[in-house]
């Protein structure tokens, strides 16, 4: 899943970054408002984690103007404003959660998981498509019951697919997702990625089908 991190604090920012990354999401952090405020009306993000106290433009007026534009983008705002008028004000501008510093990134983990699955209609976080079981709290796989060890990227991959199964997926939309700013890869490296998990899951009858200049698609099982 690809996440706008939006944090000024330099030691926070990265610390929260490497931890969201290490649970195989695409990360984009920022540090000012009119940056994300730029990033917000042309990048699509399946999540938003953002300070309140920003230089530039607040979270509070990147949070309103995102609602305002009708984006339902789920926003998990964090900030060191405890009291309890900051967080009812954070809540009925439109943010879907609320974290106040100091937390552990256990915690920012785990919150950030629940948003994902409750946007993505996920009641529960098992994904199940014939022989493969997709854990994605614990983001591990299994095929036939036995588990199956996969890069991040290759992980990242087979969620999106699980996530749109009978349904044809870009390159475009697939790199939304496996790829942040930082990653030089193109879309041609997506070909490589779909074609080391077809080899991975074809054996167990889990066909990962190219659609000729459209991309790929999961088959039903």
């Amino acid at each position: 899943m690809r996440i706008l991190l939006v944090e000024d604090d330099e030691a926070l920012g990265s610390a929260m970054q490497r931890a969201l990354r290490d649970r195989d999401h695409a990360v984009d952090r920022i540090s000012d408002g009119r940056t994300a405020q730029s990033l917000l009306r042309t990048e699509a993000f399946d999540l938003v984690v953002l300070d309140l106290g920003l230089p530039g433009i607040d979270g509070l007026t990147l949070l309103r103007q995102l609602r305002q534009r009708g984006a339902g983008t789920p926003v998990l705002v964090v900030t060191a404003r405890g009291e309890v008028e900051q967080r009812v004000t954070g809540l009925d501008t439109g943010a879907d959660d609320y974290l106040v510093k100091p937390f552990e990134l256990s915690e920012l983990e785990a919150r950030v998981r629940a948003l994902l699955r409750r946007s993505q209609g996920k009641a529960a976080p098992l994904l199940v498509h014939g022989p493969v079981a997709f854990d994605t709290v614990a983001r591990r796989v299994s095929l036939n019951g036995a588990p199956l060890e996969l890069p991040r990227r290759e992980l990242c991959l087979l969620e999106v697919l699980l996530g749109r199964v009978g349904q044809v997926v870009s390159k475009e939309q697939i790199a939304e997702k496996l790829f942040d700013f930082d990653d030089d890869a193109g879309l041609n490296a997506i070909e490589i990625y779909v074609h080391r998990l077809r080899k991975r899951l074809g054996p167990a009858g889990v066909n990962i089908r190219t659609v000729r200049g459209l991309g790929y698609l999961l088959e039903q099982p």
